[in-house]
């Protein structure tokens, strides 16, 4: 297998370039470093291309001022008693700009899994993550720049107050113990703390790092507070928070797909999660990304050739194997949204013959 899309490091750079040859090292090496699935050359899926939200610039940029900042903040656990420095907000000012003028350029984005192929820390990674597919939905929500700006400053400093949280037991493979766990509730105040004095980082940022583990129905930490009283930054904050947690590898779980991802926060729905941004959130969400393998009803298998805007949950497919599983001499593509009998029951690549290189494989 030949990657077909590059893999970057913790700072932003190209670990390992497109067209490389996988071998049995690199698979152990990238699992090790968290990477879960990888995009490959394959000729039946030619032509399939996986749209990147952010120019390697950006992406490089966004890496290292997380990393670089963040990581300040952990060697100094006096943070939590003094403001941010000016040239921290600076740097994350600049970092949001090239943010929401990459998305701005893509008039039909979907929330695709993002840095899939980043060997970054977790914490450094989710923060990324969650400020771009929040960002992406202010936008399709219809906030103004300078509001979506201040939406988008509140998710990338979401969990900042995990610089102030034990490593050890951030990083922890098995399960947490209570006091384990209430040490690190502890970061949506300690990140407050960290930003609400600060005159150049928006308040309102402060209480989405205080707020964004809140619920609804008041279930939620740190104040357990409910609906009327968590800002609505908040409220899509944790609702992306939930979802790239589950659609990431962590150290004690694999990583879920995005549609299983989808039906639990819908468990969640007006209860802990806000009905009509749920709503919103599946409309714009990739549930099947492009270049996943997929079963179809009917038995046939193959790989999402490209997402309907309208209709995510009914992408284009290109049809590699029959329902006996013989390749086909010539694939076609099947438009799910047209054809409304043919369903898609499964997205899981070990329902697909292992010995095949599709375009999207768990390594």
């Amino acid at each position: 297998m030949r990657l077909a899309k590059k893999i970057f490091n913790e700072e932003g750079f190209v670990l390992l370039e497109e067209h490389v040859e996988l071998n049995a090292s690199y698979i152990q090496r990238l699992l090790a470093m968290g990477v879960s699935h990888v995009y490959i050359e394959d000729e039946l899926t030619e032509g399939i291309d996986a749209p990147n939200l952010l120019s390697e610039d950006t992406r490089r940029m966004a890496n290292k001022t997380i990393r670089q900042q963040f990581k300040l903040l952990m060697n100094d656990k006096t943070s939590r008693k003094r403001p941010v420095s000016s040239t921290m907000n600076r740097a994350f000012i600049q970092v949001l700009d090239a943010i929401i003028d990459d998305l701005s350029n893509h008039d039909e984005a979907m929330v695709m899994l993002n840095d899939i192929q980043t060997t970054d820390h977790y914490l450094f990674r989710h923060s990324l993550n969650v400020c771009v597919y929040t960002t992406l939905l202010g936008m399709h929500y219809g906030y103004e720049r300078e509001a979506l700006k201040t939406l988008s400053m509140g998710a990338l400093l979401h969990d900042i107050g995990k610089t102030q949280i034990d490593l050890q037991i951030l990083t922890k493979p098995g399960k947490l113990t209570d006091s384990e766990f209430d040490h690190i509730k502890q970061h949506a105040e300690l990140g407050y703390r960290i930003l609400k004095n600060e005159p150049n980082i928006p308040i309102l940022a402060a209480h989405c790092a205080y707020q964004h583990h809140e619920r609804l129905n008041g279930c939620g930490y740190p104040r357990g507070i409910t609906s009327p009283d968590i800002h609505e930054y908040a409220r899509w904050i944790g609702i992306t928070d939930s979802y790239d947690a589950m659609t990431t590898h962590r150290v004690y779980r694999q990583a879920m797909l995005p549609h299983e991802a989808l039906e639990i926060l819908y468990t969640g729905s007006g209860t802990l999660y806000e009905q009509s941004m749920l709503a919103l959130f599946r409309d714009r969400i990739a549930v099947y990304p492009i270049g996943m393998s997929i079963v179809l009803s009917n038995g046939e298998t193959g790989v999402v050739a490209s997402i309907n805007a309208h209709c995510p949950q009914r992408p284009v497919v290109r049809i590699l194997y029959d329902s006996e599983g013989n390749r086909l001499s010539a694939p076609r593509e099947l438009n799910l949204s047209e054809c409304l009998h043919m369903m898609i029951v499964g997205a899981d690549t070990e329902k697909i013959d292992p010995g095949r290189n599709e375009a999207y494989n768990e390594t």
